[in-house]
């Protein structure tokens, strides 16, 4: 039977273990979108997973949603970023950068130049988000035109070249959670009636036509990408041909050859995680949030999944692997440092030895 700690061959990468760090937004970068000075000791800390998938990382200046969120498309941006990947590579791990547009989930006020956010559709999400004067109604966005639209795809494949050229592993394409490319795969959000809005395959289009052209950029095999099925968040709903919207982006995106297909499970839909199985030839990971510890492991035993993702628990935990091997204690992540601030709640977060020494 697979096991949590048996090793495992991504691609040319050798994964010392099957858990993964999923991306979490921790809102610490420098104003111009540079990680922040503590972001490689954070990344190289947490190290003892399998593969780190790091933050939310946008891929222009339009792509931005909150506050303090880093980038990977200037100079700046590169040079920070190869200082995180240099501190994980250091520990003998491979690290992906999340690449996020977060579309309508914005403010101008965020942004560098104060610019309406884009969208598939000029519909606000109905949610408030932090801005430095404090929270803020998100706004209504403006729809993309197709030109913008062919920009877009654009900035994501050259900010999946910078990433590499900073010495990443590879990127993952972040289609969840209700941020760009999920807004064009929902209908609620999505009212387009050219060819990115309607059918399943108009609105998939978008998805498949930025990981068609990272995969050109950078290789199949150094691209992934990651769905939130059933996911009901900011106005986003999926409608009835849900499950085959997904069924068919898999299949389509598939014949990439990509990396990995990351799955967040916030659905019931135990049956569509069983055909992406059938249906994805490569690697498979599959993030259930607030997954109880004794389910941990359960999916990569049952064969559904290769390898689990975990978020909070590596987030507050340095020293996840080991705990899990020892079945000792986890600590509690604190949610009022998740976004923004100093070391606390970042980088302080004790190892059981640096505990059972005070």
């Amino acid at each position: 039977m697979t096991k949590l700690f048996d090793a495992y061959h991504l691609r040319h990468h050798a994964l010392a273990n099957r858990l993964v760090m999923a991306p979490l937004t921790r809102s610490r970068a420098q104003p111009d979108g540079t990680p922040g000075e503590l972001a490689a000791q954070y990344y190289a800390e947490r190290a003892g997973v399998g593969l780190i998938i790091a933050e939310s990382t946008q891929p222009s200046d339009d792509g931005q949603g909150y506050m303090a969120t880093p980038g990977i498309y200037t100079e700046a941006h590169i040079a920070g970023w190869r200082k995180v990947i240099s501190a994980v590579h250091a520990k003998g791990t491979p690290i992906f950068i999340q690449l996020m547009h977060a579309g309508r989930i914005s403010h101008p006020d965020n942004t560098p130049y104060h610019r309406q956010a884009l969208a598939p559709s000029a519909i606000e999400p109905g949610s408030g988000i932090f801005t430095p004067g404090g929270m803020q109604a998100v706004p209504v966005p403006r729809e993309m035109t197709a030109e913008e639209i062919r920009q877009t795809v654009a900035d994501f494949r050259y900010a999946a070249r910078c990433a590499i050229e900073a010495g990443a592993d590879g990127v993952e394409i972040h289609a969840a959670n209700a941020y760009l490319i999920h807004q064009f795969l929902a209908p609620s959000s999505n009212k387009r009636t050219d060819e990115y809005g309607g059918s399943i395959e108009s609105r998939a289009r978008f998805a498949i036509e930025i990981a068609t052209a990272i995969a050109d950029e950078i290789g199949a095999d150094r691209t992934a990408i990651r769905f939130s099925p059933g996911m009901k968040l900011w106005g986003i709903e999926e409608g009835p041909d849900g499950a085959d919207l997904y069924r068919y982006l898999v299949t389509e995106l598939d014949r990439l050859g990509l990396s990995y297909l990351h799955i967040s499970q916030y659905g019931q839909d135990e049956v569509l995680l069983e055909d992406f199985r059938k249906l994805w030839k490569n690697t498979l990971i599959l993030n259930r949030p607030g997954r109880p510890r004794e389910q941990i492991g359960s999916d990569i035993a049952s064969g559904l999944a290769d390898l689990e993702a975990y978020g909070q628990l590596v987030l507050a935990n340095p020293d996840f692997v080991d705990r899990l091997k020892t079945n000792a204690s986890m600590n509690e992540a604190d949610p009022r440092t998740f976004f923004g601030g100093d070391a606390h709640g970042y980088t302080d977060y004790p190892t059981l030895r640096e505990t059972q020494d005070a």
